[in-house]
């Protein structure tokens, strides 16, 4: 059984002379959400970054499939990058295109199907996700913050990635549409057993979809466990971040007398 999995070790970054990420160890695991939270400034989006290759970090080492990224050939960097879909906070979509096109964007750059079969998987993708046909010509301009995010996943998904990262994805949506994100980013998840990587400041995703779940403070991993994990743990910076709103210091207490 081989397992498609992210690990990284030791992981250090600076800019400018400050240290940003400070010798991070963690593994990613496939078929879960893999969280990572923290305060602004903690490095979640550096490290984020790191993974995905936006950055190089100074030190340390990143492993896919328990590949060595450093001793990965053109080739093999070319076909990861192939196999990682990102959903960007903004979005990224971009308005001179219309949905469609938006998400059949990866297939033109990097496949080699002919355009019936594009057609058919960017059709697939876009009712996964859940977008009216109504709205597949439209410009994403057009859409509400929540149904661009779903065409940001859709075209994530559209070339079957292994790894699927999300930037803070539920960041300017009302927490409803952020729920039905959540859900549609797990069950995309499951049912294709990626690798999903999310950087979130989302409390509610954190409880519901965090199965593994990285917290940083000032660039170190503070802790690591799972969301029911975090309900029990008596960990000080756990309690201080997560904890810190009265509704979810009640959620925890309430968890707790269950127990």
């Amino acid at each position: 059984y081989f397992v498609l999995m992210i690990r990284i070790q030791g992981i250090t970054k600076s800019f400018s002379g400050e240290e940003v990420l400070k010798g991070i160890d963690a593994s990613f695991v496939p078929g879960k959400c893999n969280l990572i939270i923290g305060l602004s400034g903690s490095g979640k989006t550096v490290l984020l970054k790191s993974i995905i290759g936006l950055h190089h970090q100074d030190s340390g080492e990143i492993y896919f499939d328990d590949k060595r990224q450093h001793d990965m050939t053109a080739k093999e960097l070319k076909l990861l990058r192939q196999n990682m879909g990102v959903v960007f906070q903004a979005s990224a979509l971009l308005t001179s295109l219309s949905v469609r096109e938006n998400v059949q964007m990866p297939l033109d750059f990097f496949s080699n199907m002919d355009d019936k079969t594009k057609a058919e998987r960017v059709d697939y993708c876009l009712d996964r996700v859940r977008i009216p046909p109504e709205a597949i010509d439209k410009s994403p301009s057009e859409l509400s913050g929540g149904m661009q995010k779903r065409v940001a996943i859709a075209r994530a998904i559209v070339m079957n990635p292994k790894y699927l990262f999300c930037d803070e994805p539920n960041s300017g949506l009302d927490p409803e549409t952020a729920i039905v994100i959540d859900e549609l980013i797990k069950s995309i998840t499951l049912e294709y057993n990626m690798t999903t990587v999310i950087n979130t400041h989302d409390m509610n995703s954190v409880l519901e979809i965090g199965d593994n779940v990285l917290l940083l403070k000032n660039g170190v991993k503070a802790w690591e466990g799972s969301s029911a994990e975090i309900l029990a743990t008596d960990d000080e910076s756990v309690v201080s971040y997560v904890f810190r709103s009265n509704l979810f210091k009640k959620v925890r207490q309430a968890f707790r007398d269950m127990a």
